[in-house]
C-alpha cells in the first residue's frame, strides 16, 4: 500500500450512479488536512484490497438500487460476505464506519448499506463509528455532512486503540500529539474564522474554507427582500461560509477537427446488450383535456433475441433535447464546434487520486454526442459542481451567492431553489451570466445520462414479437428557479419521436393507408426477479395499479387470457384489479378491461374517479385504497386464508403508501389484532414475496 501505515485506513465505495463514489472522493480530499491518508478503492476491486487480512479501520460508502439491492459494482463483494460457510469471527479483527446512501421515497430505504452492515456485524467486525443512512427524499448532505465532520476524531480514536493493542507506544505518542491541535482546530472552527481568498492554490486544498463577508464586494439589492435563487438575505447574506473544498480537475479536451465517426451506442450501455427496435405503434390513451397526456407504445422485437415475462421492466436509451445542447453550445461559446471531434484525457499532473476518464464519455467522439447521449445535462448540480463554478464567474454578486448555495450556511437556499426546484446546469447558465465553465467541468461534474426505464404492458405469449409499455409525458412546469417549462427527458423525446405516428399524413401512410416507422431506439432488458405472475395459477391474486401504474397488469392479464385458452383443464385462481383515475371520460386508460372481465380472465374489476363530481347521497371512493377498504373481507381472505398475492404498482408516496396503510387496517381489523400485529403480517407477506410492489417516486 502507498498510505503511510501509521495515518492509512481504507476507503471503499459502491456507486451505481455515481453519488457514493464522489462522497468518497470528498472524505478521501478531505483526509490529508486531518492527518490522514485514504486507501480509496470501489469495493468491486477486490484485488486491490482484503477485509480477511485488513488491520487498519475501513469506511464503506455505499448506495441502493431502486428495488432496494446494493449497486451493481457490489455484487461480488455481497455474494462472498453472503457465504454460509464463513464463520462468525471471520471479521472479528475488522473495525469499519458505513455510510448508507438511499431514498425513503422507495421501500427499501438504504437496504444496500443495512445488507452489508448486518452481515459484517454477524461475522464480527466492530463498528468504529456509527452507521450513517442518508436520505436522497430530503437532501443527502443532511446526513452526509455532519456525518463525514464527525469520521475523523472517531478515527483517530480507532487508529490510537489500534496501536496500542499491537504495543506501539512510539506511535501512540506521535498519533496523540497530531490529534490535539486537530481537536483544538475542530473546537476553534466556529469561532474563528479565516480569510479565503480563491486565487490562493494552498487554501485551495484545505478540506472546509472559511469565508468573511468582506472579502466580497456583494451590492445586496435594495428592494428585493425575499431570498430566491440569485438573491439571499440575513442572515445567510451576512454570514461567513464554510464552502466545500475545490475538486482537482482531471480531465483534458482536445478538438481534432471534423473527420471521424462517432461510436454506437452500444458502447455507452455497460449493463446489458442493446437492441435497436422499431417503433410499430403509438396510441393516445387520453384525452386531449386530461391533465396528463399517455401514450401507448408498440416496439417490434421479432427479430431480436430480446425476451420478457410479464412483470418485467426495459430500459430505453434516450438523448437529451436538442435545442437544450444546442443552447449549452451557444451559452458556452462554442456553437460553431459541436460537430468537431474531441478527444477526452486525463489531465497530466492532476491532484485527483485514481484519476480516469469516466466510462460513459468516449475517447474521442463529437462535442454535440457527448452533450447529447453521455452527460445528464439536466441533473441538479451537486455542490461540488457549483464549488467550481465559483471559480469560473466573474461578476463578485454572482460568485459569493454561488458560494453561498454550496456552504454549509447556506443549505437550506440549496435545497429550496436548486435540489426542490429541479433546477439543472443550464439553469444556472441563466441565472449566473457571469460564469462561463471550461468543458472538462461538465465532463467532471455532470453525471452519466441513464437509461429511463418503463414496465412492460404486454405478453409475449398473447402478442409474439411485440413489446408494449405505457408513460405520461413529464411536464415540468416553470417556477421562479426555472422559469422555462420542459417536458422530461426520454418522455418529451419519445412523444416528439412518434408524432408521425400520432398525427399521420401522406409521407407516414403506407400503400394500406396506415401510418409506419422506420426509425428506431435502443432498448435493454431490466429483468425484475420478483414482480410475476404466481408460478401456480390456481394462487388468487389481487393488484393495484391507478393511472399508468396499471401498466404491468394488461401484460398480467393478456398472459393469463392466453394460458387460459391454451390449459382449459387448469385451475386458476381468482383475479383482482383495482383501477384508479381522475376522470372516466378523460383518462380511463384502458376500457377494453371489461372484455378481461366479460371472458373471465378478470374476475372482479373496481375503479374509481377521484376528480368526477357525483350526486350520490353516499360520495364514491376517490382513491384505489378507498376502495380496497370496501372489500376488507375479501383482502382478508385473499391473502391469509388463501395465501394469494397483492401486487401494487405505480406511486409510491401519494399510493402505494395509503395501499399498504389500508392493508394493514384491514388485517388488523379482520384479524381483531393491534396495528403493529398487522404490520408484521404485512412484513411477512413481502419477506414471502406475497405483497410486491413496483413503485416509482
Amino acid at each position: 500500500m502507498c498510505c503511510d501505515s501509521k495515518r492509512r485506513f481504507l476507503l471503499l465505495y459502491a456507486t451505481q450512479k455515481g453519488q457514493a463514489k464522489a462522497i468518497a472522493e470528498e472524505i478521501w480530499q478531505q483526509a490529508g488536512a486531518h492527518g490522514l491518508e485514504a486507501d480509496m478503492h470501489c469495493i468491486s476491486e477486490m484485488d486491490k484490497y482484503n477485509l480477511e487480512t485488513e488491520k487498519d479501520p475501513v469506511v464503506i460508502v455505499i448506495s441502493t438500487t431502486g428495488t432496494g439491492e446494493p449497486p451493481d459494482s457490489a455484487r461480488k463483494f455481497v455474494k462472498k460476505i453472503q457465504d454460509t460457510a464463513l464463520p462468525p469471527d471471520h471479521f472479528a479483527h475488522l473495525q469499519y464506519g458505513l455510510l448508507g446512501l438511499g431514498d425513503s421515497e422507495y421501500m427499501f430505504f438504504c437496504n444496500g448499506g443495512k445488507t452489508v452492515d448486518r452481515r459484517l456485524q454477524e461475522l464480527g467486525a466492530r463498528h468504529f463509528y456509527d452507521t450513517g443512512l442518508a436520505d436522497d427524499c430530503v437532501g443527502l448532505e443532511l446526513v452526509v455532512d455532519p456525518w463525514i465532520d464527525g469520521l475523523w476524531l472517531a478515527l483517530k480514536e480507532a487508529l490510537l486503540l489500534q496501536k496500542e493493542k499491537e504495543g506501539m507506544n512510539n506511535v501512540v505518542n506521535a498519533v496523540t500529539n497530531s490529534l490535539a491541535p486537530h481537536v483544538v482546530h475542530e473546537l476553534n472552527l466556529s469561532s474563528e474564522v479565516h480569510n479565503l481568498k480563491l486565487e490562493d492554490e494552498g487554501a485551495r486544498s484545505s478540506d472546509v474554507l472559511s469565508q468573511k463577508l468582506g472579502d466580497i464586494n456583494l451590492v445586496v439589492p435594495a428592494r428585493n427582500t425575499e431570498p430566491s435563487l440569485v438573491n439571499s438575505v440575513p442572515p445567510v447574506s451576512q454570514s461567513a461560509l464554510n464552502i466545500p473544498a475545490l475538486p482537482p480537475e482531471y480531465i483534458e479536451v482536445q478538438f481534432q477537427g471534423t473527420h471521424g465517426k462517432n461510436p454506437h451506442l452500444s458502447s455507452l450501455i455497460s449493463e446489458e446488450t442493446t437492441f435497436e427496435v422499431p417503433v410499430t405503434k403509438a396510441v393516445q390513451l387520453t384525452r386531449e383535456d386530461a391533465v396528463k397526456t399517455a401514450l401507448l407504445l408498440e416496439l417490434d422485437i421479432s427479430d431480436t433475441v430480446f425476451d420478457y415475462q410479464p412483470g418485467d421492466a426495459f430500459c430505453v436509451v434516450c438523448p437529451n433535447n436538442a435545442n437544450e445542447v444546442e443552447e449549452l453550445l451557444h451559452i458556452l461559446g462554442l456553437s460553431e464546434k459541436g460537430d468537431d471531434f474531441v478527444c477526452v484525457k486525463v489531465k497530466q499532473g492532476t491532484k485527483k487520486k485514481g484519476a480516469s476518464r469516466p466510462q460513459h464519455i468516449p475517447e474521442r467522439s463529437t462535442l454535440k454526442f457527448i452533450l447529447t447521449w453521455c452527460l445528464e445535462i439536466r441533473a441538479v448540480p451537486k455542490k461540488a459542481f457549483l464549488r467550481a463554478l465559483v471559480e469560473c464567474t466573474s461578476d463578485a454578486g454572482e460568485k459569493r451567492r454561488l458560494q453561498e448555495l454550496c456552504s454549509r450556511q447556506g443549505a437550506s437556499d440549496y435545497m429550496r431553489f436548486i435540489r426542490d426546484s429541479h433546477v439543472c446546469f443550464l439553469d444556472l447558465l441563466h441565472a449566473f451570466p457571469s460564469c462561463k465553465p471550461s468543458l472538462n467541468l461538465l465532463i467532471e461534474h455532470l453525471p452519466k445520462l441513464q437509461a429511463r426505464s418503463y414496465s412492460v404492458s404486454s405478453s409475449n405469449l398473447y402478442q409474439p414479437g411485440k413489446l408494449c409499455f405505457v408513460f405520461n409525458i413529464v411536464e415540468l412546469p416553470s417556477c421562479p428557479s426555472r422559469p422555462i417549462s420542459r417536458k422530461g427527458v426520454c418522455t418529451g423525446w419519445l412523444a416528439e419521436f412518434v408524432a408521425p405516428l400520432l398525427h399521420p399524413n401522406k409521407n407516414t401512410l403506407d400503400a394500406k393507408g396506415e401510418s409506419f416507422s422506420t426509425e428506431k431506439i435502443s432498448i435493454f432488458p431490466r429483468p425484475n426477479n420478483t414482480f410475476h405472475l404466481p408460478a401456480d395459477p390456481s394462487v388468487p391474486f389481487m393488484m393495484v395499479g391507478p393511472g399508468t401504474g396499471i401498466s404491468p397488469f394488461i401484460g398480467f392479464l393478456q398472459h393469463r387470457q392466453k394460458l387460459r385458452e391454451e390449459h382449459t383443464d387448469w385451475e386458476f385462481g381468482e383475479t383482482w384489479l383495482f383501477f384508479g383515475c381522475r376522470h372516466q371520460d378523460r383518462d380511463y386508460l384502458f376500457k377494453q378491461l371489461r372484455c378481461f372481465l366479460e371472458n373471465g380472465t378478470l374476475t372482479h374489476l373496481k375503479v374509481c374517479f377521484s376528480r368526477d363530481s357525483s350526486t350520490a347521497e353516499v360520495a364514491p371512493p376517490k382513491y384505489v385504497q378507498d376502495i380496497i377498504r370496501l372489500y376488507a373481507k375479501e383482502v382478508a381472505r385473499v391473502l391469509l386464508e388463501e395465501k394469494g398475492c397483492f401486487y401494487i404498482c405505480g406511486d409510491k408516496k401519494h399510493m402505494a403508501d395509503g395501499v399498504s396503510d389500508a392493508v394493514v387496517d384491514i388485517l388488523s381489523m379482520e384479524m381483531e389484532s393491534d396495528r403493529l400485529e398487522a404490520m408484521k403480517i404485512l412484513a411477512m407477506l413481502r419477506e414471502e414475496k406475497r405483497y410486491l410492489q413496483d413503485v416509482w417516486s
